[in-house]
């Protein structure tokens, strides 16, 4: 690896995509260990060493979609389906609230029984009672849907973009396209959502040239989080049998990504810490900022499956205590401010 290359990658950020790619074949420990140290680095100096909390609740397990990755796909009749109520879903943000976190995400399969001025209603209670910064994941909408929603008093608005091959894409999400995730992204930026985007590294099909070109289009897009995780093979799915993806290959594309973009929010994922214990902490020391303890309640976080072991994450308390426990390890605490993103 040029020293050079990572010299310029910690100054400027301005990689093109060769360099990308020179960066993801690192695997000599010296020089994988210099890589994350760079990303460390970049993460102190443009967002600082204290952790953003977000409380996520999963709201819905139902699915139209039929991704072939995922556990919520609408063709899986093994998943015991959920809807919460307004009144569950208020009450999970109360306690999101308890623990001093000012960020809720409320996210959910592609259910359309959510209809989006029902969405607007409940982000408009929540924000009424509790005052929080409010992120939605619940997929592709329309502008009207979405617009609505940012009227209500939403915040934030998570879409992955998956996989920037748009071929592989479509492979992956049959009936759906590349380009109309991307228009999704671009009509939640103008409306003034900060909008996050992200990717799973080790997709079946996937290669090097598309793990650069997923984070091209993340710098590309302005994106103000972006979630990199594994892919992870659910036994449910057509990809059931399909190798699941490297912990050392995703941290080194999430590093990639703060050298990228400096000042990005980017999540220590649930998927990481499920493929390698430890592999959260290992994401925070070379570059991500973020965690995200899962509030949703005991009998339906079981259902949120979309791949294994993720039901079997701690609650989110747990999550928070075990947490604070183990920051000083690496040297960081948390803030429980907004945490929105500081443009560089």
């Amino acid at each position: 690896m040029s020293e050079l290359l990572l010299r310029k990658a910690v100054s400027t950020g301005e990689l093109d995509r060769e360099d990308i790619i020179g960066l993801l074949n690192i695997e000599e420990p010296e020089a994988l260990s210099r890589l994350f140290r760079s990303a460390d680095e970049v993460r102190h100096t443009w967002v600082g060493s204290e952790i953003f909390l977000r409380g996520i609740i999963e709201f819905s397990n139902y699915c139209a979609r039929s991704c072939l990755y995922c556990g919520l796909r609408r063709e899986n009749r093994l998943l015991n389906r959920y809807r919460m109520d307004k009144d569950e879903i208020l009450a999970a943000a109360m306690e999101i609230k308890k623990h001093h976190i000012p960020t809720l995400v409320l996210q959910s399969g592609e259910d359309p029984v959510f209809t989006g001025p029902e969405i607007a209603r409940l982000v408009e209670t929540i924000k009424r009672d509790t005052g929080m910064i409010i992120t939605l994941s619940v997929g592709e909408r329309s502008f009207t849907d979405y617009r609505d929603f940012y009227n209500a008093g939403a915040d934030r608005y998570l879409l992955k973009h998956e996989t920037a091959d748009g071929e592989l894409y479509g492979d992956l999400r049959p009936g759906n396209h590349l380009s109309e995730r991307l228009e999704c992204l671009s009509l939640l930026k103008a409306l003034g959502f900060e909008v996050g985007t992200g990717n799973m590294v080790g997709l079946p099909g996937q290669t090097l040239e598309t793990l650069a070109d997923d984070l091209l289009l993340m710098k590309r897009l302005g994106a103000d989080m972006l979630g990199i995780g594994p892919f992870i093979a659910h036994p449910d799915t057509p990809l059931r049998d399909a190798a699941n993806g490297d912990l050392n290959m995703t941290l080194k594309t999430l590093a990639v990504a703060r050298l990228l973009t400096k000042t990005t929010n980017i999540p220590a994922t649930t998927a990481t810490e499920v493929i390698n214990p430890g592999g959260r902490l290992r994401a925070l020391a070379c570059g991500a900022n973020v965690v995200m303890p899962n509030f949703t309640p005991t009998g339906y976080k079981e259902g949120y499956a979309i791949y294994p072991g993720k039901t079997a994450t701690a609650p989110g308390e747990t999550t928070l205590s075990k947490l604070r426990k183990n920051l000083g390890i690496i040297g960081r605490t948390i803030n429980f401010a907004s945490g929105f993103r500081v443009k560089p």
